[in-house]
């Protein structure tokens, strides 16, 4: 994950790096955001900042896997923002999500990071679902 990241990102463009985060109760079932892993290893591989506690999930959703692309997009509607507004503002963010089905979960992740004023976003997955 490191090397392909280092070939096809330029990390020198990357300010800060933020996971999708999980529904807090979710994440306190599970005990821990696979996102969230996998943007602490890449922050510390590229000498980054990664904020865990950044971006919020402020509403519980069904789990996207068994939903269509039309569901999918109205279940997670408005289902994130930016805790501190000021993290964001004017830079250039990394987001970090295990798996990228339609893009439903990121475009509304990216829609709150360019409302705190984030100036590029760009998205990292482990994995692609066609």
């Amino acid at each position: 994950m490191i090397d392909f990241a280092g070939r096809f990102l330029d990390m020198r463009k990357v300010d800060l790096i933020l996971p999708v985060p999980l529904y807090s109760a979710k994440e306190r079932r599970r005990q821990f955001n696979q996102a969230g892993i996998l943007s602490e290893s890449l922050a510390k591989a590229f000498s980054k900042q990664a904020h865990n506690k950044t971006l919020i999930k402020i509403k519980a959703t069904q789990p996207q896997i068994n939903l269509s692309r039309t569901e999918r997009l109205k279940n997670i509607k408005g289902a994130f923002k930016v805790k501190n507004k000021n993290v964001p503002k004017n830079k250039n963010v990394l987001l970090v999500d295990d798996v990228l089905t339609t893009g439903a979960t990121v475009n509304e992740c990216a829609k709150a990071l360019h409302k705190a004023g984030a100036n590029r976003i760009e998205v990292f997955t482990l994995a692609r679902k066609a």
